[in-house]
């Protein structure tokens, strides 16, 4: 990859926290590194003179770079992980030790034990975490100690050998640390109605614990038991603060593929994320070029097929989007809620990401490709006969019936070109009537255009529905003008498209790009023709004295109104003050005026 390839990457890089991946010229990943904010972590590497030879080295063979997105810092920590240990990188430090991440186990046992690992086994135990560092579990395994009185004692606790008597209590009973369930002291029910509470608390839904423990706090409060009552505050406090849990890792969910799909008109985008054991080991994302109208299911399908031939998957199971139909070896899930859907979310994360540092490189090395593609498609959507290279959109404003205007914006290859609008104050029409003046105002739009022989629009948007639409073309009959420039209407509550001599309306997908600049059209003009009709009121309002000073004018009342805000000001101010906004002479005027005497 070039030099100028890796700076366009380096340009188009996210501003969020994640992975990045450096690759040398025969495709060997050298380096893996974790970011804060990816685009300037990553920019540093080109940017800054460094000192150390290796990282001056490490630059030099960057052929190409790959980044993965994730949603804190804590996930970039742990994600980096995993890939230095599959991939050990060149540049990346040896994990000599190989250090593992602690988890939390709650033991499938009949009364289950909550300790710290750092392995996992398939035993049926629950397993969460992992923890970024033993002190994070430390901190947590105390609280959960300090919440619940669970045993610590290794014993096998059958129903058979509590009955035989065969444990006796041990010092944790009488410190008050156990309720002594290897004598039977307490139920296996009440004992699991702690352990669900705990598992909800990893898990990090703390509601029903911190509930319990306020009406807690309550009950030592009533009772006077204060000491007590802090000791629960603290506890809650402690929950309240806490923040568990990473959405990229869940040890339930193993050996797992997640693919998801972002398409426009002309590309899809799908995503790629391998799990294992709760952790992601992979991130790739596959782009497409669509040849035919292939639907997001076709392609998702195809994709699958050869991501995971590409990268030699075994996993039984797959999260996607939607139902897809790959045979039966593999166990479609599509997930709606949970650690699943957050894994199903992060994906479609990565593949949107990805497609818009697409187009960010695109509109870097081919600026014309974006504006192209976005014109053939509202052609193709519009069913025109040319692309709408030129698009001009009418609005009208007015307020029960006062100061009636219009408002003309033009856009140009899909962008507004401010210096072309245009604000019409409507002359023939009398009252509040939005036919006529549409009718008036296409009319001296185009007789103007044509006298002046201006190049005309492609497509014209008229704001309204059948009514505003008839009125516009009664002006392009009079000027010989119907057929040759497309004209729409667009009714504002259903967004329906209304077209010359069709009954029926045109609905676009709510998410296509052509009804997205529709509506920036409309809503340009509006904001347009607004803005024009409050001014226009305005200065209408603007009835003051100093309209009847001679020689001073609108202008120069509407300075002096920027400058001192209302008119008893300006009647007020110095002779310099005045001279300072309007200049010598009209300044002499208007003070001359307000101080006759």
């Amino acid at each position: 990859m070039s030099n100028t390839a890796l700076d366009i990457q380096l340009k188009t890089l996210p501003d969020s926290p994640g992975v990045y991946q450096y690759f040398d010229a025969e495709g060997t990943i050298i380096y893996v590194g974790k970011a804060k904010n990816l685009k300037k972590r990553v920019s540093s590497y080109f940017t800054k003179t460094h000192e150390n030879g290796k990282t001056r080295v490490l630059v030099k063979r960057i052929a190409n770079i790959k980044h993965i997105v994730v949603e804190t810092e804590t996930d970039a920590l742990l994600l980096e992980n995993n890939l230095i240990k599959k991939h050990k990188p060149r540049y990346n430090v040896l994990l000599k030790d190989d250090k593992t991440y602690p988890w939390i186990c709650i033991k499938k046992e009949r009364f289950p034990r909550v300790f710290p690992t750092r392995r996992v086994i398939k035993d049926g135990s629950d397993y969460f975490g992992p923890y970024t560092s033993m002190k994070t579990v430390k901190t947590l395994l105390g609280l959960i100690n300090g919440l619940y009185k669970l045993r610590t004692c290794n014993y096998n606790l059958t129903q058979d050998k509590v009955s035989e008597g065969k444990y006796k209590v041990c010092l944790e009973y009488h410190l008050g640390n156990c309720k002594g369930a290897c004598e039977g002291r307490e139920t296996e029910a009440n004992y699991h109605e702690n352990i669900a509470a705990i598992r909800e608390i990893l898990k990090g839904n703390f509601k029903d614990s911190l509930g319990n423990f306020k009406l807690q706090m309550n009950q030592f409060a009533e009772d006077m038991e204060f000491e007590a009552a802090q000791r629960i505050k603290e506890k809650i406090e402690v929950l309240e603060n806490y923040q568990a849990k990473s959405t990229i890792v869940n040890p339930k969910i193993s050996n797992v593929d997640v693919f998801s799909i972002v398409s426009d008109a002309g590309h899809s985008y799908i995503n790629f994320l391998q799990l294992s054991y709760g952790s992601i080991i992979r991130s790739h994302t596959l782009e497409i070029k669509k040849k035919l109208d292939e639907s997001d299911k076709e392609l998702l399908e195809l994709a699958i097929i050869e991501i995971r031939a590409r990268f030699n998957s075994n996993s039984k199971e797959i999260f996607v989007p939607f139902k897809v139909n790959i045979g039966e070896q593999l166990k479609v899930t599509v997930p709606q809620l949970g650690d699943k859907k957050h894994i199903l979310d992060l994906s479609i994360r990565n593949a949107k990401y990805y497609r818009m540092e697409r187009f960010k490189q695109v509109k870097i090395t081919d600026p014309d490709r974006h504006a192209n593609r976005i014109m053939a498609q509202m052609k193709q959507d519009l069913r025109l006969g040319q692309e709408p290279r030129h698009i001009e959109c009418f609005d009208n404003s007015n307020i029960q019936g006062t100061n009636p205007v219009a408002a003309c914006v033009v856009f140009k290859n899909g962008k507004p070109s401010k210096k072309d609008y245009r604000h019409f104050n409507i002359k023939t029409v009398v009252g509040p009537d939005d036919f006529a003046s549409m009718e008036e105002v296409v009319f001296r739009r185009y007789k103007r255009l044509l006298e002046e022989e201006q190049p005309l629009p492609q497509l014209i948007i008229i704001d309204g529905g059948k009514g505003q639409l008839s009125s516009a073309l009664k002006s392009l009959d009079l000027l010989g003008l119907r057929n040759k420039i497309a004209i729409i209407g667009i009714a504002k509550r259903l967004e329906e498209l209304f077209y010359p001599d069709d009954p029926i309306p045109l609905y676009l997908d709510k998410k296509s790009e052509t009804l997205k600049i529709i509506q920036q059209l409309r809503n340009e003009a509006h904001r347009f023709g607004i803005e024009h009709h409050r001014n226009k009121r305005s200065k209408q309002a603007l009835n003051t004295e100093m309209e009847t000073i001679p020689g001073i004018g609108e202008k120069t009342i509407v300075e002096l109104l920027k400058k001192f805000k209302s008119a008893k000001r300006i009647s007020n101010a110095k002779l310099d003050e005045l001279e300072d906004v309007v200049g010598v002479s009209r300044a002499a005027k208007i003070y001359n005026y307000y101080h006759k005497e």
